[in-house]
């Protein structure tokens, strides 16, 4: 029997009942609030009826707008359904966390590592957040740390933040 939108919603919400569902040309997106994550994800890979055992991706998306500024979205992917998944969480500016999702998925390391360098989201608990692509001190002139994706970022960047090569 084939894994339907409606399975995987009532797997959701049987753990986090405020589960908002978008559904947007034949894809699923969960929204869950940041205290239901875990419980959301762990559901969703450990129950037999989804079995969402890989975590494909995850990243942030910044809509410059008040409150919940960011969202953290998870991919999710299920082999023995042959169906992917979404799941979003808000995240505000002035406190920009999630809980860790490393003891779901070991692969999430390194996603939110790459998501804490681009956008500045933190990953509580994680064990080793710390940057990924840019230099540890990737700050403006004021010793603010720099998130390269954020829509704030200055379009040429920061002159002089990194050193350019040498032309030939």
């Amino acid at each position: 029997m084939a894994l339907t939108h409606n399975d995987i919603i009532q797997v959701a919400k049987a753990v986090a009942a405020d589960v908002q569902v978008v559904e947007h040309h034949g894809d699923l997106t969960l929204a869950v609030k940041a205290g239901d994550l875990l419980d959301v994800l762990h559901e969703l890979k450990d129950n037999p009826t989804t079995a969402f055992n890989q975590l494909v991706d995850i990243t942030a998306i910044d809509w410059a707008r008040p409150g919940d500024r960011y969202e953290v979205v998870y991919f999710l992917a299920s082999f023995a359904n042959a169906t992917r998944v979404r799941v979003k969480v808000g995240v505000r500016e002035d406190a920009p966390h999630v809980p860790t999702s490393i003891d779901v998925w070991e692969s999430a390391n390194w996603y939110e590592r790459e998501t804490y360098d681009m956008y500045g989201i933190i990953f509580d608990g994680h064990p080793d957040l710390r940057r990924f692509y840019m230099p540890e001190d990737f700050m403006d002139a004021s010793g603010t740390p720099l998130y390269p994706l954020r829509k704030d970022f200055p379009l040429m960047g920061i002159p002089g933040s990194l050193p350019l090569p040498a032309k030939d």
